[in-house]
């Protein structure tokens, strides 16, 4: 097992935590909100959890180094995109440095709360953060969910996994 002590030790411990997380599949989700002057920024995220059903709550982090950390860690409320295999060409759009997120390829609309959304995912959920927690070189944000705009639909779930997008196979047997 590799523990934290020298630079070199250190550097080693953080590729192999990056190599296992590789390998543990997560959802995809698409964060936006709105910076101060008011122009729409967001982020494609695979480190959304639910954590509570009472308040209705979720947990999620943002690097440091995507340029839409700070105006999303300073604003008042978001929303969270949960992403269906479909929608792909968002979560890619999302994650690319320097891509023309909210550009003419990109649907999206303001909410009357000011928050962009993006009417082709299947559900958004409108948060207020409850807190912020910096850890290295991340911000851990626990946010409770104000509401929720679903299209009812039941697409196939984007996940990322080994740096790819994937779509679930099949459920397996119950036991």
């Amino acid at each position: 097992m590799t523990t934290t002590g020298t630079t070199a030790e250190s550097s080693l411990l953080a590729s192999a935590f990056r190599d296992a997380f590789r390998h543990h599949p997560a959802g995809v989700a698409v964060v936006t909100a709105r910076d101060g002057a008011g122009a729409p920024v967001g982020l494609t995220a695979s480190s959304v959890a639910s954590v509570s059903l009472t308040p209705p709550a979720l947990v999620l982090s943002i690097s440091h180094r995507t340029s839409a950390a700070a105006a999303l860690l300073a604003a008042d409320s978001f929303l969270v995109h949960l992403l269906e295999a479909r929608n792909v060409g968002l979560a890619r759009r999302f994650a690319t440095s320097g891509a023309d997120r909210f550009g003419p390829d990109t649907r999206w609309t303001p909410l009357v709360t000011g928050e962009p959304w993006l009417p082709e995912a299947p559900t958004a959920l409108r948060c207020r953060p409850l807190s912020r927690t910096r850890v290295g070189d991340a911000t851990v944000v626990t946010a409770e969910v104000a509401g929720v705009r679903s299209s009812g639909r039941a697409g196939e779930p984007l996940v990322h996994h080994d740096r790819g997008y994937h779509v679930l196979g099949p459920a397996l047997p119950a036991s």
